[in-house]
């Protein structure tokens, strides 16, 4: 596929739509098209935490490891109580072998969820 027209594909239509579009890509475990569409759309809402968080998953999904700590460190500094972006980035940490870092934020992740059982 073209390049251009590529970027074009991913990028058509009305946030609503690619949100649609990228939904259907992370459904179909098609991770990395999900992104690309992911990755306009928060750069046009980058605000909102559920296309930031969806393009984590599907980073962490696609094995971009790196990407996906960057947009969970995101989240997690906007809102530190957001436990799912919280326990994303503790596996997320944890794949890449950083688990003393991981396992802090799987903690406060447990916490938010009130499963004080694994503190």
């Amino acid at each position: 596929m073209d390049t251009t027209y590529e970027s074009a594909y991913y990028a058509h239509g009305t946030p609503a739509e690619r949100w649609e579009r990228a939904g259907m890509f992370f459904d179909a475990k098609d991770y990395a098209a999900a992104a690309r569409v992911l990755v306009g759309l928060v750069e046009e809402v980058p605000d909102q935490t559920g296309p930031r968080l969806l393009l984590a998953r599907a980073y962490y999904h696609s094995a971009q490891l790196r990407r996906a700590e960057a947009e969970l460190r995101v989240i997690v500094e906007r809102d530190p109580v957001e436990h799912y972006a919280r326990l994303m980035l503790g596996r997320t940490l944890q794949r890449q072998g950083r688990h003393e870092e991981a396992e802090r934020h799987l903690r406060i992740a447990s916490a938010l969820a009130g499963d004080f059982a694994h503190l």
